[in-house]
């Protein structure tokens, strides 16, 4: 839901309703817009008064346009052509086609800024003058084996590597030539007594690892597509190594794009093709012309980010495998970013969110329960957990969804649901205590309206005054 002025919008699987709620008694339905011709909605954004709606299309080769994205009210108002889709200049995999819209709240009216191709992974960052839809792809396979047998000429015959040479210049899909290679390679093994068999598998096995190593950023990228959402144009797009693991993962600041992600640990790359990279993170900045200009590599090596914050010139960083690496990044420099500072303790934080200036809380879990922790950074080089709290359930919705956190800085308190109920901490003098439970319900978000806190539940709606954590009313929905 989105709330414009008095205009509600509400998204309900392919359709947009808009609701005049200026009389909340009498709500009134004023436009609906429909996703037509397969389209899925993906992201929403308010900016300016207008809402900004990102869709994807599963391509259909057959017939891969033109699309007719939406219906307002009825009425089929837009038409993109073969014509109108952006293709990037470098060859990408093109399974979806993004549609990037605008929907005027009071009237439902819509402009189709902009369409392109892309891969059906999609994160979505919007700043205040650009939108960032960035996707993760999977480099050539047959480039990646083929320039590994390449590289290590000297264990398979020299006309054997002529082959491979010309195959890679072949107009042919890459499970074709996966296919010939297979073929090609089945033949070499033909012609080999048992003593040469052995020994070119072993050296195989061998180099294999340390080719993984040396390539494994060459197998797995994401390009990110910057549109300017003034002209509606896509500006330029940048590719980065590796994947993302959500909107967090992207920050522009001054001009500059600042980009986490990790390397590997991926299954299908075990599962299909027998390789095993070890995980590592790294962070990159990007120019406005969505250059590399600047890069931190191989943090938290066999582990992955599990949330990672952007704030100002420094970059906060959570990995995991077995212990929790809080990673303090400055950013000053675009052109060389480092790594000041490292806290590891037990469990992981997947959710960072800035309390003040200097106090980062992080939301989590430590073996079967939930963990709050707040990190104090106020010495980049030296960042400390200053407090710690378990809470008694196995999972948070804000390990879901950074939606369902909430703070209220005014009472210097934050809102956490649970299973069993609602919880609401303080964290005053970067100290973390409970100042109120809330059973009965199953809690999955919160508001407040001056000084009463209204906690959403499953099956109820819970009202507490925040100057004495009383009960005053509750509204059962279930009736």
């Amino acid at each position: 839901m989105l709330l414009v002025d008095n205009i509600l919008a509400i998204f309900a699987q392919n359709k947009i309703y808009g609701f005049d709620v200026s009389d909340l008694k009498n709500p009134k339905k004023e436009w609906t817009v429909s996703l037509e011709d397969n389209m899925q909605y993906l992201q929403a954004r308010l900016s300016d008064g207008k809402i900004y709606l990102v869709t994807r299309r599963n391509v259909n080769y057959s017939r891969p346009c033109p699309i007719r994205p939406f219906v307002v009210n009825d009425i089929n108002t837009t038409e993109i052509r073969c014509g109108d889709i952006y293709h990037p200049s470098v060859i990408t995999p093109a399974d979806v086609t993004y549609t990037i819209a605008t929907i005027n709240p009071e009237t439902g009216s819509m402009n189709t800024g902009i369409s392109f191709v892309g891969s059906y992974n999609a994160t979505v960052y919007m700043s205040q003058k650009g939108l960032y839809v960035a996707y993760s792809h999977n480099k050539s396979i047959f480039d990646f084996f083929a320039g590994f047998l390449i590289e290590n000429k000297d264990i398979i015959p020299a006309h054997i590597i002529t082959r491979l040479e010309k195959l890679q210049t072949y107009d042919l899909s890459d499970n074709a030539k996966m296919t010939e290679m297979g073929i090609i390679m089945n033949e070499v093994q033909q012609f080999l007594d048992g003593d040469e068999k052995l020994k070119m598998e072993n050296e195989m096995e061998n180099r294999m690892d340390s080719y993984v190593d040396a390539h494994k950023r060459d197998l797995e990228k994401t390009s990110i597509v910057k549109i300017d959402i003034e002209s509606f144009k896509v500006q330029d797009i940048g590719i980065v190594p590796g994947h993302l693991l959500n909107q967090f993962s992207l920050d522009e600041y001054e001009e500059n794009l600042r980009v986490a992600i990790t390397i590997g640990g991926r299954n299908q790359f075990r599962w299909q093709y027998g390789i095993d990279m070890e995980e590592e993170n790294d962070v990159y900045v990007l120019d406005e012309k969505m250059k590399t200009i600047g890069k931190v590599t191989g943090l938290g090596k066999d582990e992955k980010i599990y949330s990672v914050r952007f704030i100002g010139d420094r970059g906060y960083l959570v990995t995991f495998k077995q212990i929790d690496p809080f990673f303090v990044l400055d950013l000053s420099d675009p052109r060389n970013p480092q790594v000041t500072g490292e806290l590891k303790i037990p469990g992981f934080s997947s959710y960072l969110h800035p309390i003040s200036d200097n106090i980062i809380l992080g939301i989590g879990r430590e073996g079967s329960k939930v963990k709050m922790s707040l990190f104090d950074v106020s010495d980049p080089k030296n960042p400390t957990e200053v407090a710690k709290y378990m809470l008694n359930e196995y999972w948070s919705e804000i390990q879901n969804t950074h939606h369902a956190f909430l703070q209220d800085s005014k009472h210097e308190v934050f809102f956490m649901p649970g299973d069993q109920g609602g919880f609401v901490f303080s964290y005053k003098n970067n100290e973390l205590k409970m100042v109120k439970a809330v059973s009965g319900l199953r809690a999955r978000r919160a508001v407040y309206l001056d000084d009463y806190l209204y906690i959403i539940g499953d099956n109820k709606i819970v009202i507490l005054n925040e100057t004495d954590w009383q009960r005053v009313n509750e509204l059962n929905l279930s009736e």
